[in-house]
């Protein structure tokens, strides 16, 4: 049986179709962006918008602010900070807490013991102590007199001074400018939080409120051992954090053997076209019959030839 001509052709053309469906290459989709949880969201706090805290400092969803079953004995009210684990906890009731992620002090920097909050400040003002300015006049020299609050005074929005028998011990529990910070052992020896977080916890707590600072064989006991990832985060120390810290620490010195080099490059081209551009230079200066000496910039040059070209466009004059 012959198939009549317009069938063949229409069957022939469906399957040169198919055929190259099959073929091209499948459309790869961009990866939608990470999205930013509502409460870590920018927000108008008073006369300061507060910028959204990036995904990735959020670390996967371990430094976001949870209500969680808790271990320890403390009264409803008060504030447990765990300096190994980097978490602070705010207990709700019997048996519950508000886990946030924090940044604590430096090695010997850190609050120790208990203590309680002695007084509350929103968009605090900043002052470095003495001995903060005389171990390091580099950084806060400039601030000895003090920050008024804002969007870049590194105690963020808002600051819960801690007290012990009547006396501040010039330690805070507070906001941060540094995002990046959060997790890790960075700060000059206060507690740090996500701003949205300061803010959150400053609305719960009440004046006088204990705080208490776990020790290292507290925090082993209620949390298991933590350890410090190869980007400086506490994170628990299982065999799969441990692989995961050798495999990282060899990204990071691949990575900062490429930027070395893409900056290598960098300079070489710059030289390069520097070069070029010097060359460029005395080449139109000896073609105008320019002594060398005299000889202007590049861009004085250029801008000469530009002006000629503009003119020689221009209508005529009667």
């Amino acid at each position: 049986m012959t198939v009549p001509i317009p069938f063949a052709r229409f069957f022939a053309c469906l399957s040169l179709a198919l055929l190259a469906a099959c073929g091209a290459p499948a459309v790869q989709e961009p990866p939608p962006a990470p999205v930013v949880p509502l409460e870590y969201q920018s927000v108008q706090d008073v006369d300061f918008v507060i910028p959204a805290v990036e995904p990735l400092h959020l670390f996967e969803g371990q430094n976001q602010r949870t209500e969680i079953a808790y271990n320890g004995d403390e009264e409803p009210g008060s504030i447990v900070v765990d300096t190994f684990a980097r978490k602070l906890y705010y207990v709700t009731e019997p048996g519950r807490a508000i886990r946030y992620a924090i940044a604590v002090g430096r090695e010997g920097l850190s609050f120790r013991g208990t203590g309680y909050i002695g007084r509350k400040a929103e968009w605090p003002n900043w002052q470095p102590t003495a001995n903060m300015v005389r171990t390091r006049p580099d950084l806060y020299a400039e601030y000895a007199a003090g920050l008024p609050g804002g969007l870049d005074n590194p105690l963020g929005a808002r600051a819960m001074y801690l007290y012990r028998n009547g006396r501040d011990t010039m330690f805070r529990i507070h906001g941060t400018i540094d995002n990046a910070s959060i997790g890790r052992a960075t700060s000059a020896g206060c507690i740090r939080l996500f701003n949205q977080d300061a803010i959150d916890l400053y609305n719960r707590i009440e004046t006088g409120a204990f705080v208490r600072v776990r020790t290292q064989e507290e925090s082993l006991a209620l949390e298991g051992p933590y350890m410090d990832d190869a980007y400086g985060r506490a994170v628990p120390d299982t065999p799969e954090n441990q692989a995961r810290l050798i495999t990282d620490r060899e990204v990071i010195v691949q990575e900062e053997a490429a930027r070395i080099e893409r900056e290598r490059l960098a300079v070489e081209a710059a030289a390069e076209q520097a070069a070029k551009d010097e060359n460029r230079r005395l080449r139109i200066c000896r073609n105008r019959g320019i002594d060398e000496v005299e000889c202007p910039s590049l861009a004085e040059l250029t801008g000469e030839v530009q002006d000629a070209a503009l003119q020689g466009t221009a209508a005529p004059q009667g």
